[in-house]
């Protein structure tokens, strides 16, 4: 794409998904439709056109095959249509023999952790399998730990993204502490100083930004159901709603996460704030040093309401008109 503004697009475009959470059957927890909700998401990271598709961890709620084959089915199918690689990450509700053999095709030792290495053209992805069997909190093994040192002895191109389940991070829900990540300053002393240039993670059920070790660290939301944030810090309140996904943009000196929240029926579009799809087609088909006074001048285009411009612009049968 065009550089628009002062960035030009970015190298790598990521799509980081957590805890779909799907269950035996199409739905979990009393109703919440966890099967449609990871198949909306898959609907608009498609749109982004992502390099790759970075799931941190709880895929299948209790572990149920049938729960990995529909996984890999709705995930799948969306990458295929984009060329997008799949990552998986394991998470606490995840289990390692059928995870593997369903999504890896492969059979592996369910006490040995599915830690391993990917590249993205010259970034580097580290994914951490921080679950321990039969608990829900998390844990880094020392021999994980020297595992990760010695990968980060010699640096990437293009530096490096851990992929996680559990975030270390501190919450500010006491509950939700008692299943934290073990011992986070044993990962910081292993990244300082190296390539690592953020950190993917789940778990928490509502997207938080953090640093460890001056790296920082990513947490999204699930795709199933969320954590209500604002909710008496003494209890912990999960509802059938507060969904989302994170895409992440790596920049040569720069990564962004940007949080995306899912669409509920009632929430209504407002015509004077949006824009159609067709307006980035206009935008570009100006001159770049004419764009500005077009645009952004006080007064002009970019104080109409979004639905007088779409009129303004577009041609009901051509599509874009010329500015």
């Amino acid at each position: 794409m065009e550089q628009i503004g002062q960035f030009p697009p970015a190298q790598h475009v990521l799509a980081h998904v957590s805890d779909p959470q799907l269950g035996a059957e199409g739905t979990v927890y009393g109703g919440v439709r966890a099967d449609d909700h990871l198949s909306s998401v898959m609907e608009q990271v498609v749109s982004h056109h992502p390099e790759a598709i970075v799931l941190t961890g709880d895929i299948a709620d209790t572990a149920d095959v049938t729960a990995y084959e529909r996984a890999a089915r709705i995930v799948g199918e969306a990458a295929a249509t984009i060329d997008a690689q799949v990552v998986w990450v394991m998470g606490n509700h995840d289990s390692r023999v059928p995870f593997a053999r369903t999504l890896w095709g492969v059979d592996v030792d369910p006490e040995a952790p599915l830690d391993h290495v990917l590249m993205l053209g010259g970034l580097r992805m580290i994914v951490l399998d921080s679950t321990v069997p039969g608990y829900h909190d998390g844990r880094l093994e020392p021999a994980q730990l020297e595992w990760l040192a010695d990968q980060l002895a010699e640096p990437a191109p293009e530096g490096t993204i851990i992929a996680m389940h559990h975030p270390p991070t501190p919450t500010h829900l006491p509950l939700a502490a008692l299943i934290e990540l073990a011992d986070q300053h044993l990962l910081a002393d292993v990244m300082r100083a190296t390539d690592v240039r953020a950190i993917l993670a789940g778990h928490y059920h509502y997207p938080s930004h953090t640093t460890l070790a001056n790296i920082p660290v990513s947490v999204a939301a699930s795709t199933c159901y969320g954590m209500d944030t604002g909710f008496d810090p003494r209890g912990l309140k999960g509802v059938d709603g507060l969904r989302g996904y994170d895409l992440v943009h790596v920049h040569p000196d720069q990564i962004v996460h940007s949080s995306v929240s899912l669409l509920r029926p009632e929430d209504t579009t407002l015509a004077s704030t949006s824009y159609p799809v067709e307006a980035l087609d206009v935008v570009l088909g100006v001159p770049a040093a004419e764009r500005r006074d077009l645009f952004a001048k006080t007064g002009g285009i970019a104080d109409l309401p979004g639905d007088e411009v779409a009129a303004l612009l577009l041609d009901a049968e051509h599509g874009p008109r010329p500015v």
